[in-house]
Order: C-alpha cells, then structure tokens, then sequence
C-alpha cells in the first residue's frame, strides 16, 4: 500500500503493504545476540516475555486497513491484521493468509488457496467470506478508501469453498497479486452498523501476530501477544505504541529508557549517538529508505496553475544545500515519482539544478515582476505569496521549510509557514485540500503501479491525488502500465510516467532519506535484511536477564 509518510523508520518498510514485517518463524528458531555487542554474560535462548516500546510522532487514525491512509494507522494494522499475501525479506511475494495462488495465462484470473485454521482475535474462523467481504467493502462507494481503483477492475469473485476464492479480472492487472496484500477484515464484525464510523475502528479485531487492548487517543496504543497466531505465538508479549510528538522529546525519553525505538533525525545519528554509553544500549541501523518527501502544490489554487511558475519554484529551491544541511548527507536528491531503488526509476528525466537566475526569469515569463520595488514579485497587483504547511514533529520537514523560505524570499516571493498537528494536517487539511502548498511524504509500494497518487480520477475528498495532477498522457500511461505484465515493458511505461511528471513538476520533488531507526540492545534477534529490519519482528526477543516491565 502507498501511505502518507510522517517519517516514522522503525518499521518504514511496512509500509509497503502494512503487513511486510511478519516473516513465517517458527517459535524457537533464532539465536544470537544483537550486532556489535558483547552479552556472553546473557542467555540468547529465546524467551517470551516483557514489552516493547516504539515511538511515534503522529497518533493513528484509523485501525481498519481499508480506511487508514497514514504510516502511524498502518504500523498498527501491520501487528493487528493480515493480507493473503506480503514481502519477505528479499522483497519476493509470499503468501499470508493465502498458503499459495495460480495466475491464469492470460493474467485475467486470480486463484487464491487460503490457509485453515487461521482464527480472528476473538475466536472465529477466518474464512473466504471475511475475503469477499473486504472486496465488497472496497468497491462500495459509500466507503471513504483511497484503494478502490485496484478492485474495481474486478469482475466477478466467487467463492469455491471455505478456503478456496477465484477473482476474475475485466481487463489484465498487473499488480493483481500484490494488490492483495491489503488487510482482511473480519465479516461478522463489520456486517452490522456503518462502515465508516463503526466502533471497530478503534477497537480492531484482527488475525495478526498482535490482539488489540487499548487505545488512548494522543498518548498510546496497546497490544498484547496473540497466543494462537498462525505462524506462532510473537516472543514479545506487548507492544506499547507511544506518541511522542517531537523527535527531540522522543530522543530524551531514548536516553532515559523510557522507550526502545525510534527513527533518529540525521543530526541525533550523526552527531549525538557515538558515545559509549549510547552504543552499549542502543543498536542503530542505516539503509535507502523507499519513498520520498517532497513540497506540493494544490494545482487549483491560482498561484500554481502555470507549469512554468512551478517549475521556476523548482529551480530557486537549492535540493543539495536540504540534503547536506538539513540530512547531513544520508539521503538524495528526489527527481520524480519513482526512488533509485526502484525499477521503474527513470535516470534521465529532466534535472532542475539550482538556478535562482533561470527561476526568475521563468517567473518574469509569467508576468511575475517587482513592479513597486518592495523585494516582492507582483502580478495585478498581487503579491507572489503563499502559506506552506507541513506537520509537527519532523524536524527535517520544519527544516525544510524555513530553508526553501529562504530560497525563495531571494527571489521575491515570500512563504508563511504553517506547522499543525499530525492528525489535523492529514483529516482537516490534506483530506479537505485545505492547503495552498504542503511538504509531506510518501511511502511506496514497490510495484510502481502510481494510480491513486497520478490518475486524474483520484482527486476526490480523502483520495491520494490531493494536489488536482490531470495530464492525459500520464492517465493513459498508469492504465497501460496496469495491463502490462512483461516487466521490461513496464519499466518503460514507467520510465515515460516519470519523465512527463518531472516536466510538469505538480511537487517539488525533494529528497529520499535514509530510513535512521535506532533499537534497544535488550532486545535481541533481528537481522538487516533487502527489505529492512522489522520483516521479522515475532522472532525479536528480550532475554529474562534484560526484561523490565511485569503486568
């Protein structure tokens, strides 16, 4: 799944489709000892028991996968809830609630065998009904989803037995079987009362490795063990998910012991996490995250209208003074839709160097002029200005912001900038488009399919094409990429998709940070791997000598 990305990294990669961080282990399997520690002194048996800590900037939204848009909704879906399919380690497709599935020749049909036995948190069988359900939901248009456009190319689903779902396709869908990483919602809760607003939304009822407890909104989310989880029982018994809504308050309560994770900014990575007794407790990890942030523009508000203005508020925005000021060099420069890391990244697309002299002139272009002589561009008598928005919490986002502030004052416009709560800047002013221009970020699917972010269908309250992006080309591109199953042709859909957004800049497109998580040395058994660290969170273990909390 593409979600709204607040940058929290310890479990970034989730993102992909909620659920990629639950790897198939047996209960006993893992030995050894976090990298780079000494703990000869400590049993690296693995035990079950005591609570792990994660921070989050942001409280979620939503704790049902089919309404959640945002990263802080999908790390809790993630432990709560299952797809038929997920990413392991290597990033390979494997099945979840589906033991395995056939695609026909022809790509139009979808066979799914699930697994038996498989129990929701309340005892009831999962079973191919609770499946169809999920698709029902999903394509009814009184659902508020910004994932229907996958499913309504569905054209018939049928239930063979309990265990047994044949979908079958209208037109070929390349990312059919991805699609289906989706959570699976439980059809004897959902079936009665409104969708949108039942009470299960907070107050999940899931397959997943973790039973939901409790959900204090603005300061904590709990979750216990599931005893009876499918691929055996999580080492872990709880999980207590913590919003702490600034990463410097988050780093003091790290030192103290108060919580076991987080994902560091580059300057708590680079320059206040070398001291001895800070590599002692703490384990810290680097890797290429798979998203970008990025300044965007709500195309309908009249400043942005021009393709020649946005491109101009390209050139002035210095990308490498962001990159090596404010990450500290752990991150590149964004040049599009796509990240390096994937496939379909075009690596020729039009480059805007820093170039406050070419903006100018593209702005003059546009009849944008200092005709009073006050510093300011005018245009009718309006000034060049504008508010920008981004959320609370992310210092590099904040950052950010004062500094394209101050790339563009140089040229003559001048930025308000606006910093709102998480929650507020997703439902009131993102959802609403309720913005003139925002700095945000997405996490990524790693099939390229770009419909719900692109397509100019997709620009209706609560949809991911929040800006108003319409290009005809580009809409008829994203559905030729979809009914393109030979991978090599495919990149070069996609490839054309990045070069033709690039052109039309509807973002600024800024940079892909390192994902920077940091983990407590009690807590043993995880292993870097292709697609992060928290694919294989069940295995994670704190030794009886490390453990603190009692219930």
């Amino acid at each position: 799944m593409i979600n709204y990305s607040k940058n929290r990294l310890i479990k970034e990669n989730k993102s992909v489709l909620f659920l990629t961080f639950i790897l198939a282990a047996a209960l006993c399997c893992c030995k050894g000892s976090p990298p780079g520690k000494d703990n000869s002194a400590i049993s690296t048996e693995p035990v079950c028991g005591d609570t792990y800590i994660e921070a989050s900037i942001g409280d979620a939204s939503y704790l049902n996968p089919i309404l959640a848009t945002d990263s802080a909704s999908g790390d809790i879906n993630g432990y709560v809830y299952n797809g038929l399919v997920k990413y392991d380690k290597d990033i390979v497709l494997v099945g979840d609630l589906a033991q395995s599935w056939e695609v026909s020749d022809d790509g139009l049909e979808l066979r799914f065998h699930l697994r038996k036995n498989v129990k929701w948190h309340d005892g009831v069988p999962f079973t191919a009904r609770d499946v169809k359900f999920t698709y029902e939901k999903l394509i009814d248009p009184e659902v508020i989803t910004p994932y229907a456009s996958k499913y309504l190319l569905v054209k018939k689903f049928e239930i063979l037995d309990d265990y047994t779902i044949k979908i079958t396709y209208s037109k070929p869908f390349s990312p059919a079987v991805e699609s289906w990483g989706m959570g699976i919602i439980p059809k004897h809760i959902f079936e009665k009362g409104g969708f949108n607003k039942h009470p299960a939304n907070r107050n999940p009822t899931g397959t997943g490795p973790y039973r939901f407890i409790e959900w204090k909104t603005d300061d904590k989310i709990i979750l216990e063990a599931n005893p009876d989880y499918f691929e055996g029982r999580p080492r872990i018994d709880r999980i207590i998910y913590r919003i702490v809504p600034d990463q410097a308050v988050q780093f003091m309560e790290l030192r103290k012991g108060s919580i076991d994770s987080m994902g560091l900014t580059p300057d708590q990575y680079t320059k206040e996490t070398g001291d001895s007794g800070f590599t002692k407790a703490y384990n810290k990890f680097r890797y290429p995250g798979f998203g970008f942030t990025y300044l965007g523009y709500n195309l309908n508000f009249h400043l942005f209208k021009e393709k020649k203005v946005r491109q101009a508020l390209t050139y002035a925005i210095n990308k490498q003074e962001i990159i090596d000021g404010i990450l500290l060099g752990l991150g590149s420069i964004c040049t599009g839709p796509f990240p390096k890391q994937s496939w379909a990244y075009n690596p020729n697309v039009r480059r805007y160097e820093y170039n406050p002299n070419k903006a100018k002139k593209l702005l003059e272009e546009c009849g944008w002029k200092d005709t009073d002589a006050d510093g300011l561009l005018d245009r009718d008598g309006n000034n060049f200005e504008f508010t920008l928005m981004t959320n609370q919490g992310n210092k590099k986002r904040e950052l950010s912001a004062t500094m394209i502030q101050s790339n563009l004052k140089k040229i003559g416009i001048k930025v308000n900038i606006r910093i709102i709560e998480w929650s507020a800047f997703i439902n009131e002013y993102i959802h609403n488009k309720r913005f003139e221009a925002l700095i945000i970020g997405w996490s990524l699917s790693r099939d390229p399919d770009c419909y719900s972010i692109w397509h100019s269908s997709q620009i209706d309250k609560g949809q991911y094409n929040f800006v108003s992006y319409s290009n005809p080309e580009v809409d008829r591109l994203i559905i030729k990429g979809r009914e393109t199953f030979a991978k090599e042709k495919r990149k070069k859909i996609y490839q054309k998709i990045h070069e033709l957004i690039a052109e039309d800049q509807p973002y600024t497109f800024l940079y892909v940070d390192d994902a920077l998580p940091v983990v407590s040395s009690r807590i043993h058994g995880i292993a870097v791997a292709p697609i992060g660290i928290g694919y294989n969170f069940i295995k994670w273990y704190i030794p009886e000598t490390l453990q603190r909390y009692t219930r």
